[in-house]
């Protein structure tokens, strides 16, 4: 067998290797998830939807979901993506002090010399970052015609 064939059967053995591995791995995580999914945890949708799982119906693959007091969704079970895990409340000692590296930082903004909305500035732009013409004499339009070049008078 000459080289090149040797190398790309290597390549071939690595690329099904590693498509075995990636699917272990999901497969671990999905049973990993569904342990996770009880009645009772806070869950995630596929599109973005906090909840508390009510229950879950195996037959019909799907769960009942509590979004706010009285409301509840019924969905395929597969549109439960993760199960949310609760966010501990620091100690409020730390939340009250001040960093002092952030105080030495802080950027003081002269409001004398900055435009003010829709000011010219010496570059020609507006103070809101977009170049505009003054007038439309400064556009190239003279005052009856609209920018498609076409007479505002005529209602054509």
């Amino acid at each position: 067998m000459d080289p090149f064939t040797l190398i790309m059967l290597a390549v071939l053995a690595m690329l099904i290797f590693f498509m075995f591995r990636n699917g272990r791995k999901r497969q671990r995580d999905l049973a990993a998830l569904q342990e996770q999914m009880v009645p009772g945890a806070e869950v995630m949708t596929s599109f973005g939807l906090y909840g508390t799982l009510l229950s879950i119906d195996e037959e019909a693959n799907t769960v009942l979901v509590e979004t706010s007091p009285g409301v509840t969704l019924k969905l395929h079970r597969q549109a439960l993506t993760r199960v949310v895990d609760p966010v501990l409340a620091e100690d409020e000692d730390t939340s009250d002090t001040v960093d002092d590296t952030l105080a030495d930082d802080t950027v003081v903004i002269d409001e004398t010399t900055r435009p003010q909305f829709g000011e010219r500035t010496a570059s020609g732009t507006a103070a809101s970052g977009t170049a505009r013409p003054i007038d439309d004499r400064a556009a190239g339009l003279d005052d009856d015609t609209d920018p498609s070049g076409r007479d505002r008078r005529s209602g054509d």
